[in-house]
């Protein structure tokens, strides 16, 4: 076969083909249903560009102040309607998931206000936004107080905790949807749902924020359909398809966006402002190819949990579970491990193959990170990427995946680099 020829010429042994395709042959079924919710989404996401009237002086340029740029404010639109809110804010100048979480955050609390996360700690990088550890223009700085509801030991919602730990002083409450660096599985949007409605019965005018960055479009609904005010994420990530070269969203509440507009640019100046610096092509296009996208960073993933599992290594989640997301952890045990599995999604990268990735201490992050990533985005994790704290349980978070194919290879060049570590067995 020649697809085998030529991966046997980049290095993968016959050894591990043979394995990844016995592995392979038991996943039809599970990709079968991945490529079902892909459709769905696809067809929702035009229906939203038909709605919406897209048409080509939509991805004119503006520049400046960016005042009566249509493109952009149908973009927005856009947004809205796929994620089924009253308004969305998308734009070039929110430079990362952190930062769109971080707008959302201090443009709705206020000196006084408490945020809860009922879900345990936060992902790393907020820590510092939250003010968890200390920095400079953190909520706490300014007011804010934080407490947290850590998750029950079956990796459930305590919600007699939560119930206790909502009072009057409770602004809003924060849910991460994806693991982050944590081993626990990332949560359903029908479990967000649930989480939701149960705050709002605790406080009716409790506002309910998501971190959605790496779950949409792995399922058909998404926490916004379910009662959340605000839905945010990274246009580096799942929603950008791999063509949007930068940007953030957030979806909502009308009330809560334009907080956020104020926020990002000024107060009283707000949505109005903003150009789109000629990017609205790859924001519009990448948007519409994203349902196709994740769906092969879904199989990806799935194929990676499927192989190591036969392995037996544990892996979050398990390749019989719901998929929530589209990050794959794998405890490999071992920074050697972990340096192995990272250094063969390198060497399959179109970029920068020929790098030996390194951990390295990473800003924003209380220990060594080791990340593997050959992107034509920097920092793109919709593109094949993997990468982990250098601790305890030695995880790696494999996720990314511009095509199933590019998926496929980079796991079977991570069994080969195990394979010649000495770190597994075929």
């Amino acid at each position: 076969m020649k697809t085998n020829e030529i991966y046997t010429q980049m290095g993968v042994s016959d050894a591990v083909l043979r394995f990844g395709e016995q592995i392979l042959s038991e996943l039809k079924e599970p990709f079968a249903h991945i490529d079902e919710v892909a459709e769905y989404n696809q067809a929702k996401v035009v229906a939203a560009m038909q709605k919406n009237r897209l048409a080509a002086n939509h991805f004119n340029l503006s520049s400046g102040y960016g005042y009566d740029d249509d493109g952009r404010d149908n973009l927005e639109r856009i947004y809205a309607d796929t994620f089924h809110t009253e308004a969305a804010l998308v734009r070039p100048q929110i430079t990362c998931g952190t930062h769109a979480l971080a707008l959302a955050l201090s443009a709705n609390l206020l000196p006084g206000d408490e945020l809860l996360s009922p879900v345990g700690a936060p992902y790393d990088t907020l820590e510092e936004v939250i003010g968890i550890r200390p920095s400079t223009c953190s909520l706490r700085e300014y007011g804010v107080s934080y407490r947290q509801v850590d998750l029950l030991a079956d990796g459930s919602f305590d919600y007699e905790g939560i119930r206790a730990a909502i009072n009057e002083k409770t602004k809003m409450v924060t849910i991460q949807r994806s693991k982050g660096y944590a081993t626990r599985p990332s949560f359903s949007v029908q479990q967000i749902g649930e989480l939701i409605a149960f705050c709002k019965e605790c406080k009716p005018d409790i506002l309910c924020m998501v971190d959605n960055c790496y779950g949409e479009f792995v399922d058909t609904i998404e926490p916004s359909d379910l009662g959340a005010d605000m839905v945010v994420g990274s246009l580096i990530k799942n929603p950008g398809g791999g063509l949007a070269p930068t940007g953030g969203y957030i979806c909502g509440k009308q009330s809560c966006i334009e907080r956020c507009a104020y926020r990002l640019n000024a107060p009283g100046l707000g949505k109005e402002v903003g150009a789109n610096l000629g990017l609205l092509t790859s924001l519009y296009q990448g948007f519409f190819l994203a349902p196709t996208v994740v769906a092969g960073a879904t199989k990806g993933a799935l194929f990676a949990a499927a192989c190591y599992e036969h392995l037996g290594f544990r892996v979050v989640p398990g390749s019989k579970e719901q998929r929530n997301d589209i990050i794959q952890a794998v405890e490999l045990g071992s920074r050697e491990g972990m340096v192995a599995f990272c250094a063969g999604i390198q060497a399959a990268a179109p970029v920068d193959s020929y790098v030996t990735p390194e951990p390295w201490p990473m800003p924003g992050y209380d220990s060594d990170v080791i990340m593997a990533a050959g992107a034509f985005v920097q920092g793109s994790s919709i593109e094949l990427s993997a990468d982990g704290p250098i601790r305890e349980p030695y995880a790696v978070y494999f996720q990314g995946g511009l095509t199933w194919y590019h998926a496929k290879l980079g796991i079977l060049m991570s069994l080969q680099k195990m394979l010649e570590a000495k770190l597994i067995e075929l």
